[in-house]
């Protein structure tokens, strides 16, 4: 075990010279933190998580046990990545090729991607929304947006709490406002992005 400041690092994880680890993070056994990544505060990365080079993660960031993640993601603040779900980095992956290139991937704030899930490359994932567990991801996702399936389709919408806002109590010609039964709060959709639900 060590511990630097408020920083704490299993003894069996490997954490590379020259990576960046905010304080209060948490580093479990068997993790493996690449030398240009940089570890935002209060993180916690659990058992056998691999960060890659020049990856960005946020403050308040949960990767739970068995997570990679590659070159070409960045993950921003307050998001839970589920126990051995994937990201990928290439949309054309051979073992040999001289035209590798990595295709990026954006999770944004507050995102929560379920256990086992896939994020296939070149997609962003918006704010607060919700990756139900198995699913696969191969195309953009709408903040608050709930997806699930394989291929993942939108069934509806979440709140910051993370359940569902179903009920709409408003609408103009821009938005949609739902309302969660759980936190007693509000979500503002686009109305664009509400039309997308799968019915």
């Amino acid at each position: 075990m060590t511990q630097m400041g408020d920083v704490f690092i299993h003894e069996l994880a490997v954490v590379d010279e020259g990576a960046e680890i905010g304080e209060g993070s948490r580093i479990w056994h068997f993790a493996h933190i690449r030398g240009t990544a940089k570890i935002g505060k209060n993180c916690i990365m659990g058992k056998g998580v691999y960060v890659d080079t020049d990856v960005t993660v946020g403050d308040n960031v949960k990767i739970q046990n068995g997570v990679s993640v590659y070159q070409g993601v960045t993950i921003e603040d307050d998001v839970f990545l589920g126990p051995h779900m994937v990201f990928t980095n290439d949309l054309y992956p051979r073992a040999v090729t001289d035209t590798w290139e990595v295709s990026n991937t954006l999770v944004k704030r507050g995102a929560s991607i379920g256990a086992n899930a896939v994020i296939v490359c070149n997609t962003v994932l918006g704010e607060y929304c919700m990756v139900g567990s198995g699913s696969v991801v191969t195309k953009d996702v709408p903040d608050y947006g709930l997806v699930v399936g394989n291929p993942a389709r939108l069934l509806g919408f979440v709140c910051k709490c993370g359940r569902p806002a179903q009920k709409e109590i408003g609408r103009t010609d821009e938005f949609v406002t739902l309302w969660c039964d759980q936190c007693e709060s509000d979500v503002m959709i686009p109305l664009e992005d509400y039309k997308k639900i799968v019915r």
